[in-house]
């Protein structure tokens, strides 16, 4: 699925300024866009846009080239993976997977098969029966994951799903996050604070400040000609003490990956 955002605004009532300033960009099918930047700075508030949790001041939504005006969250072919899991701490692990399908009226057969998918695929069989309070942080995040992906939505939302998590956990999720989604949802939407998370996970990175993008491309591109001062200095940290294959000189494969319209931005 080919989304368009186009100007959004959201302006929480007594802030002083928006959440959300004029945000445009385009993400091809198939490509995993990741937008950084720091906390505050309008990363949640746009996914919870595109989800329909939130309603635009200004601005629209185009899926394939139709407007999600008015569309309500329920029909929105999207899924959305919280920072923290979100998971219902009432409901089983097995319930949490199956809830989405159930409320959908999904028939019981079609319940079943998904689920049996989804445990192999994330390796959930063993986690069926406990409660969320006694899940790990890693276990929590895969079964936000599979929860999300049982629906099997054609655009997945990701804000900040690593965060919770320490530092070797963050490292070893990242590139199988990205390996389970793929033949479940080919386009992703990943948000995130973390530049090495964002350089690492990327085809498109985008870079976000104060309810803004000030820069979209491919990450080498975006790295090595950044397009103002916030962006040098927010990726600075990432750029000095490790050294990425782009940066040798190599061409980056982020560079012949998309076949759609490049994604654009307006600051």
């Amino acid at each position: 699925m080919r989304l368009e955002l186009q100007g959004l605004t959201r302006h929480f009532p007594g802030t002083a300024r928006p959440a959300v300033d004029n945000f445009s960009l385009v993400i091809p099918a198939g490509t995993t866009m990741v937008l950084a930047g720091p906390s505050g700075c309008g990363k949640t508030t746009l996914l919870r846009l595109i989800a329909g949790l939130e309603q635009p001041d200004a601005g629209d939504i185009l899926a394939d080239g139709q407007t999600w005006h008015g569309l309500p969250p329920e029909r929105r072919p999207v899924a959305l993976v919280f920072q923290n899991g979100a998971l219902f701490p009432h409901l089983t692990v097995r319930e949490n997977l199956t809830l989405g399908l159930v409320l959908r009226k999904t028939p019981p057969p079609q319940i079943a098969a998904r689920l049996a998918e989804i445990v192999n695929l994330l390796g959930l069989s063993g986690l069926l029966g406990r409660w969320p309070e006694h899940l790990s942080g890693g276990e929590r995040q895969r079964v936000a994951l599979g929860r999300a992906l049982i629906r099997r939505p054609q655009l997945l939302l990701l804000d900040e799903p690593l965060a919770g998590l320490d530092a070797p956990q963050r490292r070893a999720l990242r590139g199988e996050m990205i390996r389970l989604c793929r033949p479940w949802v080919p386009t992703l939407l990943w948000v995130t604070h973390d530049q090495e998370e964002a350089l690492e996970m990327a085809d498109w990175l985008g870079i976000m400040h104060a309810g803004r993008l000030l820069q979209c491309g491919p990450p080498a591109e975006v790295c090595l000609r950044p397009a103002n001062p916030f962006v040098a200095q927010f990726l600075a940290p990432v750029l000095t003490p490790r050294s990425w294959p782009w940066q040798a000189g190599a061409a980056p494969a982020q560079d012949t990956a998309p076949k759609e319209p490049r994604p654009s931005a307006t600051a």
